[in-house]
């Protein structure tokens, strides 16, 4: 039997146009595996969700529509 972790990540990084070499988003997602693995988390997967956001009544009556967004959320796993 397994219990699971899911860790949102942000779906873009920032870095400094001087210091950018390419492998960013790879190192972001390696620190972030290894400090769960440190704490006996297994990895598992990277997955993009999508969400939805419906506008308030205001909004709505104003003819704002729905906003989406997606979002990276990293799956980790460790027995029970």
């Amino acid at each position: 039997m397994f219990e699971y972790k899911m860790v949102q990540i942000p779906p873009n990084i920032a870095v400094q146009m001087k210091t950018h070499k390419g492998n960013e988003a790879a190192a972001y997602l390696e620190n972030v595996v290894n400090k769960y693995a440190s704490e006996g988390w297994e990895f598992q997967r990277v997955d993009s969700i999508g969400v939805q956001v419906q506008p308030g009544c205001m909004d709505a009556l104003s003819g704002k529509k729905a906003e989406n967004s997606s979002y990276y959320v990293i799956t980790f796993r460790k027995e029970k």
